[in-house]
């Protein structure tokens, strides 16, 4: 489907909150975030991939993952992640991956921003982690979106010493992330009555449909490009949001997805360096 076409996952969407039936059959929902990465890979001129070794490199992944007995229930084996399967986890998520992007901050442990918590030194994205949760053990409702657009009660300020470091470096982004938690808040108290957990039972149980969900809503999770003129989809972040839930709550209650199979591997750093690894 061109960009140009009718998103019938859109329209449906439209009819339903307007209470007619319509005639546009439901079909299933699709991020277009693959079919992206295949135009890329087709029109690539200055990176190409081996197609063949990048098989054998996911089957040597996929037997480390079994040997190491590595699945779902090894996200909240994390010292930082949650361990309670509440509401509250599942706003502690979506903060957590509203916030994650941007923590390069210096090439020594000396220069980057880290955080303190629990007797260790936190950096890179557990430095947000570890500052999360640290809030929450003060008191502070950092992961609530009540919180977020309460401006009297959480201030600039009280947002700055939430994300204070440990070191001389301030956390990056800062003003950024304070913008996006603002501008979350709003969004939720506007359009799903301040739950994360509304929200994502608007998916109906659809991985796919909750990514298109939050990057239609939240323009922080909209990554997009443009590749040789053509519109293209990563939605890394909106992603891993899905993936954290599924992870977190082992596919059931809110994290249950019929259509998990469609959530794809995050477009990252960390993915060419992977590459790198492989072809040393």
């Amino acid at each position: 489907m061109s960009d140009d076409e009718v998103d019938k996952e859109l329209l449906q969407l439209l009819q339903q909150s307007l209470g007619l039936k319509g005639s546009v059959k439901a079909e299933p929902a699709d991020t277009k975030v693959l079919r992206d990465a295949q135009y890329i890979y087709d029109n690539s001129i200055d990176v190409a991939i081996d197609s063949f070794n990048t098989k054998a490199a996911a089957s040597m992944i996929w037997q480390v993952m079994q040997e190491k007995g590595y699945s779902s229930k090894t996200w909240s084996t994390h010292p930082l992640h949650p361990k309670a399967r509440t509401e509250d986890t599942v706003n502690f998520i979506f903060t957590m991956d509203l916030l994650n992007f941007s923590f390069w901050s210096g090439d020594t442990l000396a220069e980057a921003y880290s955080v303190d918590y629990e007797g260790r030194q936190w950096t890179g994205y557990w430095s947000l982690v570890a500052a999360l949760q640290r809030a929450l053990s003060e008191g502070i409702p950092v992961t609530s979106p009540d919180f977020w657009q309460d401006r009297e009660e959480c201030t600039d300020e009280i947002l700055k010493h939430i994300f204070r470091s440990s070191t001389s470096t301030l956390m990056p982004m800062l003003d950024e992330r304070i913008s996006i938690l603002r501008e979350a808040g709003e969004i939720l108290y506007e359009r799903f009555e301040c739950s994360i957990v509304k929200l994502i039972n608007q998916a109906n149980g659809s991985a796919a449909a909750l990514v298109n969900l939050i990057v239609r809503e939240f323009p922080s999770f909209r990554d997009e490009a443009l590749f040789y003129g053509k519109r293209v989809r990563l939605y890394k972040r909106a992603q891993i949001f899905v993936a954290d839930l599924w992870a977190c709550f082992e596919g059931i209650s809110f994290g249950q997805f019929g259509d998990i199979d469609n959530i794809t591997m995050f477009a990252g750093l960390r993915t060419s360096l992977l590459w790198l690894f492989l072809v040393d």
